[in-house]
Parts: C-alpha cells; sequence; structure tokens
C-alpha cells in the first residue's frame, strides 16, 4: 500500500515553500525544517553567505555530519543521551511520586 503525499508549506529563512510529505510524516518534516533553519542561521552569521550559496553550504555540512555518524557505527549518541536522560528523569519523578503513597 503506498502512502499517501500532502503539500506543505513550509518557511526558510522567510521564505515559503511548498513541499510534498508523506502522510504521517509532518512532524519530521517539521523537526527538519527546523535543523535546517538553525544550521542556515548558523552559517549566515559565520559566513556572510546567502541565497543558493548558503543552501549548497547547509546541504554539504548536513551531508558531511550524516557521513561521519555513519562511520563511527551510525548512531548520533548526544540526541540519544539527550532522550535518555529525560527519560530517566520521568521516571524518577513517576517513582517518586508513587513512594509518597506507601
Amino acid at each position: 500500500m503506498m502512502s499517501k503525499n500532502d503539500q506543505v508549506e513550509i518557511t526558510l529563512l522567510g521564505r515559503d515553500y511548498r513541499v510534498q510529505c508523506r502522510e504521517g510524516e509532518r512532524e519530521a518534516l517539521g523537526a527538519s525544517v527546523e535543523l535546517v533553519e538553525q544550521r542556515m542561521r548558523e552559517l549566515a552569521e559565520t559566513t556572510r553567505a546567502s541565497g543558493e550559496r548558503l543552501a549548497v553550504m547547509c546541504a554539504l555540512n548536513l551531508a558531511h555530519e550524516i557521513f561521519q555518524i555513519q562511520a563511527t557505527g551510525g548512531v548520533d549518541l548526544i540526541p540519544l543521551r539527550r532522550k535518555i536522560s529525560t527519560m530517566q528523569s520521568r521516571i524518577d519523578e513517576a517513582l517518586s511520586a508513587q513512594e509518597k503513597l506507601f
């Protein structure tokens, strides 16, 4: 069964774009837009690049990061560790609340 594609409006550096997005992947698209926006802003500040040059530099930097992650075993540990830490905090809070009941 093929997934349905929807057209979604996104904004990067103040410019609107219409892109295709598979059903159920809007959250991932939103996270991707935030990452690209952040990286493009950082590059714009440090390189004074803009427009197409900025977009190409951003794409190359992100591709380089992907290849580095793949070369080190395919897992980016920093966000994974953050997520585990958040989960541990939530578990500790839940257990603390349970202990007060007894």
